[in-house]
């Protein structure tokens, strides 16, 4: 079994000081940092996943900014791919799939920022595309989110998509459960 790291839009624009910052951004990039020093000390394929947002009404992640930069607890290292996406899906319409399927990988640990879109959507697309997925749940931050007249704090929606996905489409752990598991 080949195993991958995929780190997910860990971008400057998510940390303290960006155009959409999310609660615990630091903790998360901390320990996606920790995650990826374990596959970096095992020479394990990382795939670094980076929005560069293309809609014209975007507040975020715009090309040629600061923001859309991955941000330094994950920088790449020369040979770490770099797939850049404009949508959640980390798999719709780039090279990451051929990518996975060329270098024989079947598990992937994933670790990222927004757990509550591009985590949730990209964990669910690789447990389709038949992936075995370990996700590191305190290498994932999120926000607050509003539905009418409700508004959910960052750290109940964290919960919530995390137990939707935990079981069905994804184990998960801590970095520390997950990196006991490589």
């Amino acid at each position: 079994m080949h195993t991958a790291l995929l780190i997910i839009d860990v971008q400057n624009d998510y940390f303290p000081g960006g155009a959409m910052e999310l609660v615990g951004a630091t903790e998360a990039g901390a320990r996606a940092g920790q995650a990826l020093a374990v596959f970096r000390e095992r020479a394990w394929p990382v795939v670094h996943v980076q929005h560069v947002a293309d809609e014209p009404d975007a507040t975020f992640f715009l090309p040629d900014t600061a923001g859309v930069e991955i941000h330094p607890s994950v920088s790449p290292r020369p040979g770490e791919m770099i797939v850049r996406k404009h949508y959640p899906n980390a798999f719709r319409e780039t090279p990451l799939l051929d990518h996975l399927r060329g270098q024989d990988v079947t598990r992937l640990a994933i670790v990222g920022m927004m757990t509550h879109m591009c985590v949730d959507t990209s964990v669910r697309a690789a447990a389709d595309l038949g992936f075995e997925c370990l996700l590191g749940h305190d290498a994932c931050a999120t926000t607050a989110q509003s539905f009418g007249d409700v508004t959910v704090s960052a750290e109940d929606v964290q919960t919530a998509f995390l137990a939707a996905l935990d079981g069905t489409f994804a184990e998960v752990l801590s970095v520390e459960e997950l990196s006991a598991r490589l």
